[in-house]
Protein backbone atom coordinates (compact mmCIF):
# COMPACT_ATOMS: atom_id res chain seq x y z
CA UNK A 1 0.00 0.00 0.00
CA UNK A 2 1.19 3.49 -0.84
CA UNK A 3 2.10 5.63 2.17
CA UNK A 4 0.19 8.77 3.05
CA UNK A 5 1.61 11.69 1.11
CA UNK A 6 2.85 14.71 3.07
CA UNK A 7 0.08 17.03 4.20
CA UNK A 8 0.00 20.34 6.01
CA UNK A 9 -2.62 20.73 8.72
CA UNK A 10 -4.90 23.72 8.07
CA UNK A 11 -7.87 23.00 10.34
CA UNK A 12 -11.34 24.15 9.41
CA UNK A 13 -13.25 26.05 12.07
CA UNK A 14 -15.18 23.67 14.33
CA UNK A 15 -18.46 25.32 13.25
CA UNK A 16 -18.01 24.11 9.66
CA UNK A 17 -17.96 20.32 10.11
CA UNK A 18 -19.46 17.63 12.36
CA UNK A 19 -17.26 15.94 14.93
CA UNK A 20 -17.59 12.19 14.58
CA UNK A 21 -15.68 9.00 15.20
CA UNK A 22 -15.92 7.41 11.78
CA UNK A 23 -13.81 4.47 10.79
CA UNK A 24 -13.43 2.45 7.62
CA UNK A 25 -16.88 0.87 8.00
CA UNK A 26 -18.54 4.30 7.74
CA UNK A 27 -16.59 5.59 4.71
CA UNK A 28 -17.74 4.37 1.31
CA UNK A 29 -16.42 6.87 -1.25
CA UNK A 30 -14.17 9.81 -2.09
CA UNK A 31 -15.79 12.90 -3.62
CA UNK A 32 -13.74 15.02 -6.05
CA UNK A 33 -14.39 18.77 -6.15
CA UNK A 34 -12.99 21.89 -7.83
CA UNK A 35 -12.94 24.87 -5.49
CA UNK A 36 -13.97 27.62 -7.92
CA UNK A 37 -11.14 29.60 -6.39
CA UNK A 38 -7.61 29.47 -5.11
CA UNK A 39 -6.07 27.03 -2.65
CA UNK A 40 -5.69 29.74 -0.04
CA UNK A 41 -9.23 31.04 -0.51
CA UNK A 42 -10.65 27.52 -0.04
CA UNK A 43 -8.61 26.93 3.11
CA UNK A 44 -9.47 30.41 4.44
CA UNK A 45 -13.19 29.90 3.77
CA UNK A 46 -13.15 26.60 5.68
CA UNK A 47 -11.45 28.41 8.57
CA UNK A 48 -14.04 31.22 8.61
CA UNK A 49 -16.48 30.66 11.49
CA UNK A 50 -20.00 30.10 10.25
CA UNK A 51 -19.18 29.55 6.56
CA UNK A 52 -20.91 26.17 6.91
CA UNK A 53 -18.65 24.40 4.43
CA UNK A 54 -15.46 22.35 4.59
CA UNK A 55 -13.55 19.55 2.91
CA UNK A 56 -11.13 16.99 4.26
CA UNK A 57 -8.34 17.99 1.84
CA UNK A 58 -7.40 20.81 -0.55
CA UNK A 59 -4.83 20.33 -3.35
CA UNK A 60 -2.78 23.25 -4.71
CA UNK A 61 -2.39 23.53 -8.48
CA UNK A 62 1.20 24.69 -8.94
CA UNK A 63 2.95 22.09 -6.80
CA UNK A 64 0.33 19.63 -5.56
CA UNK A 65 0.66 20.64 -1.91
CA UNK A 66 -2.04 18.97 0.19
CA UNK A 67 -3.75 20.75 3.07
CA UNK A 68 -5.83 18.66 5.42
CA UNK A 69 -8.67 20.75 6.86
CA UNK A 70 -10.91 18.13 8.51
CA UNK A 71 -9.75 14.91 10.14
CA UNK A 72 -10.92 11.83 8.21
CA UNK A 73 -12.90 10.65 11.25
CA UNK A 74 -15.00 13.82 11.15
CA UNK A 75 -17.74 14.76 8.68
CA UNK A 76 -16.90 17.58 6.27
CA UNK A 77 -19.79 19.64 4.90
CA UNK A 78 -19.04 19.37 1.21
CA UNK A 79 -21.43 17.36 -0.94
CA UNK A 80 -24.74 19.09 -0.37
CA UNK A 81 -26.40 15.94 0.99
CA UNK A 82 -26.12 14.66 4.54
CA UNK A 83 -25.95 11.02 3.46
CA UNK A 84 -22.96 11.67 1.20
CA UNK A 85 -21.25 13.94 3.73
CA UNK A 86 -21.69 11.31 6.44
CA UNK A 87 -20.12 8.49 4.40
CA UNK A 88 -17.45 10.15 2.26
CA UNK A 89 -14.09 11.85 2.22
CA UNK A 90 -13.74 15.04 0.18
CA UNK A 91 -10.93 16.54 -1.85
CA UNK A 92 -11.09 20.10 -3.18
CA UNK A 93 -8.78 21.08 -6.04
CA UNK A 94 -7.66 24.65 -6.60
CA UNK A 95 -9.08 26.10 -9.80
CA UNK A 96 -12.20 26.72 -11.84
CA UNK A 97 -14.49 24.30 -13.73
CA UNK A 98 -14.02 25.95 -17.11
CA UNK A 99 -10.30 26.72 -16.98
CA UNK A 100 -8.25 23.56 -17.52
CA UNK A 101 -4.96 25.41 -17.03
CA UNK A 102 -5.46 24.93 -13.27
CA UNK A 103 -5.43 21.14 -13.62
CA UNK A 104 -1.68 20.57 -13.59
CA UNK A 105 0.15 17.27 -13.64
CA UNK A 106 1.43 18.09 -10.13
CA UNK A 107 -2.14 18.49 -8.90
CA UNK A 108 -3.39 15.30 -10.55
CA UNK A 109 -0.45 13.26 -9.26
CA UNK A 110 -0.67 14.57 -5.71
CA UNK A 111 -4.42 14.02 -5.57
CA UNK A 112 -4.17 10.54 -7.12
CA UNK A 113 -1.50 9.51 -4.63
CA UNK A 114 -3.73 10.72 -1.78
CA UNK A 115 -6.75 8.85 -3.16
CA UNK A 116 -4.71 5.66 -3.64
CA UNK A 117 -3.64 5.91 -0.01
CA UNK A 118 -7.19 6.62 1.21
CA UNK A 119 -8.63 3.72 -0.78
CA UNK A 120 -6.01 1.37 0.66
CA UNK A 121 -6.42 2.64 4.21
CA UNK A 122 -10.23 2.50 4.19
CA UNK A 123 -10.57 -0.63 2.04
CA UNK A 124 -12.29 1.10 -0.87
CA UNK A 125 -12.12 -0.43 -4.35
CA UNK A 126 -10.42 1.80 -6.88
CA UNK A 127 -13.24 2.43 -9.32
CA UNK A 128 -15.62 5.16 -10.44
CA UNK A 129 -18.35 3.93 -8.09
CA UNK A 130 -16.13 4.78 -5.11
CA UNK A 131 -14.18 7.75 -6.52
CA UNK A 132 -16.85 10.14 -7.74
CA UNK A 133 -17.30 13.68 -8.94
CA UNK A 134 -19.42 16.04 -6.88
CA UNK A 135 -21.90 16.10 -9.79
CA UNK A 136 -22.57 12.40 -9.19
CA UNK A 137 -23.95 13.00 -5.70
CA UNK A 138 -25.54 16.47 -6.00
CA UNK A 139 -26.94 18.83 -8.59
CA UNK A 140 -23.78 20.64 -9.69
CA UNK A 141 -21.22 20.68 -12.51
CA UNK A 142 -18.31 20.08 -10.14
CA UNK A 143 -15.55 19.12 -10.96
CA UNK A 144 -16.53 20.32 -14.43
CA UNK A 145 -16.00 19.22 -18.03
CA UNK A 146 -12.21 19.57 -18.00
CA UNK A 147 -11.53 17.12 -15.17
CA UNK A 148 -9.57 14.34 -16.92
CA UNK A 149 -11.11 11.26 -15.32
CA UNK A 150 -9.30 8.61 -17.41
CA UNK A 151 -5.88 10.05 -16.66
CA UNK A 152 -6.74 10.60 -13.01
CA UNK A 153 -7.99 7.04 -12.46
CA UNK A 154 -4.93 5.63 -14.25
CA UNK A 155 -2.75 7.59 -11.82
CA UNK A 156 -4.71 6.34 -8.80
CA UNK A 157 -4.20 2.75 -10.02
CA UNK A 158 -0.52 3.39 -10.66
CA UNK A 159 0.07 4.79 -7.16
CA UNK A 160 -1.89 1.96 -5.59
CA UNK A 161 -0.29 -0.90 -7.51
CA UNK A 162 2.82 0.48 -9.23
Amino acid sequence: MVGKPPVVWRPADWSNYTAAYRGAAQIDRVVIHVAQGSYSSAVNWFQTPGSEVSAHYVIRSRDGQIAQCVDDANIAWQAGTWRTNRTSLSIEHEGYFYDPTWFTDEMYRSSARLVAYLCGWYGLPINRRRIVGHYEVAYTECPGPWWWWDYYMDLVWWYAWG
